[in-house]
């Protein structure tokens, strides 16, 4: 799937490749400046999701502990 194929926008971004590897919080920031109305989700990867298509919907799946978890 390209990165600019159409959902109806007329050319409206469809992913982002070019997000991989930043943090989630950097990820949001390229998105939202992209597609200011989209509702970012973000999940760990292998998560259940739904098949239902939302335009405005962009998911986001990490993968990573980045920090030790401890109890407190």
């Amino acid at each position: 799937m390209s990165s600019t194929e159409c959902g109806g926008g007329g050319g409206a971004k469809t992913s982002w490749p070019e997000v991989v590897g930043l943090s989630v919080e950097e990820a949001k920031k390229v998105i939202l400046k992209d597609k200011p109305d989209a509702d970012i989700v973000v999940l760990p990867i292998g998560s259940v999701v739904t098949a239902d298509y939302r335009p405005n919907r962009v998911r986001i799946f990490v993968d990573i502990v980045a920090q030790t978890p401890h109890v407190g």
